[in-house]
């Protein structure tokens, strides 16, 4: 009985310890899908970036709009976003085409890590083509992640043989309306 008592916490203490490093991580999201990041962003959009400067605690990309997919009209000549990765600031490459979702805030766009902002050569040509036609029309659906963790420990009481915990992670995207994520 000591042993199965010891043993649970030993199950606690190890999985307080994985939240602990989950807060200790000040940045911590999971990759959005990129319809899910479509309908979620104020602005969407295709854009090169052409210059960096560091202002205030933020790093402003002067950036070439070259399309709009999602906004109220207006052109975007640059993109904000936190000074570190640590707090969720993207680190973008000068000279190279990104798809940026963001949030507009008092005239700004503002993009983090939490968003979908690929290298726009990344996204397959189905991609592409559905942030002009499909992914707006499925906006009324919804996207979520389906996991399922288990963790399992074995304790034989008998023989006070501790065997190794075993972890699964599987997840996978799950839709609610059919034929609209790619």
């Amino acid at each position: 009985m000591t042993r199965y008592v010891g043993s649970c916490f030993f199950t606690v203490f190890v999985l307080f310890l994985w939240r602990v490093g989950d807060i200790a991580d000040a940045c911590k999201c999971s990759p959005p899908h990129p319809q899910q990041a479509f309908c979620d962003a104020e602005i969407v959009i295709r854009a090169k970036v052409v210059g960096k400067k560091v202002v205030s605690n933020a790093i402003k990309y002067d950036i070439q709009q070259i399309k709009m997919f999602k906004c109220p009209n207006q052109v975007i000549h640059a993109i904000f976003t936190a000074s570190s990765p640590a707090a969720c600031g993207v680190t973008l490459e000068i000279n190279k085409e990104y798809l940026f979702t963001g949030k507009l805030e008092t005239g700004r766009m503002y993009v983090t890590l939490c968003g979908y902002n690929p290298p726009w050569e990344d996204l397959s040509a189905a991609q592409k083509n559905s942030l002009t036609h499909r992914y707006q029309s499925g906006c009324d659906c919804k996207v979520c992640v389906m996991g399922i963790i288990v963790i399992l420990l074995y304790t034989n009481i008998y023989t006070s043989h501790f065997l190794k915990g075993i972890i699964l992670l599987w997840s996978h995207w799950q839709n609610t309306c059919d034929g609209v994520l790619d």
